[in-house]
């Protein structure tokens, strides 16, 4: 059962991710690949805050982690996109823009998680 919540999640975040895309592109006219940024960040602050929701009640949620934590925000987010349109952003000649795609990226990332989190 925990493979069909896996795959279930991950289907529904690689479509959430895919109409973030989609709904940014149309939205935000840049070369800064925001739909990728928001995805990315959105799933790393819903992953901070359904860890701290669900941290001591895991045994009372097994479902929780395979469908949301693994399944719903690593469909969601996507290191792999990231880094096609970071190198692109190179290839085209616009380093600052892929340098800062990486360094807001990493640190918003972490800083998101730092924040929802706590100091752990």
């Amino acid at each position: 059962m925990t493979y069909l919540y896996v795959f279930i999640g991950g289907g529904l975040g690689s479509l959430a991710r895919f109409l973030t895309s989609k709904l940014s592109d149309r939205l935000i006219s840049s070369s800064f690949p925001w739909g990728t940024f928001i995805s990315n960040m959105v799933a790393c602050a819903l992953l901070a805050v359904l860890v701290l929701a669900f941290s001591h009640k895991q045994s009372e949620y097994p479902w929780m982690q395979p469908l949301l934590l693994i399944g719903f925000c690593g469909g969601y987010s996507t290191f792999s996109t990231f880094s096609n349109e970071t190198f692109q952003l190179i290839n085209n000649g616009q380093i600052t823009v892929a340098i800062a795609n990486i360094v807001l990226s990493v640190a918003v990332g972490i800083g998101l998680i730092f924040m929802i989190r706590g100091r752990v």
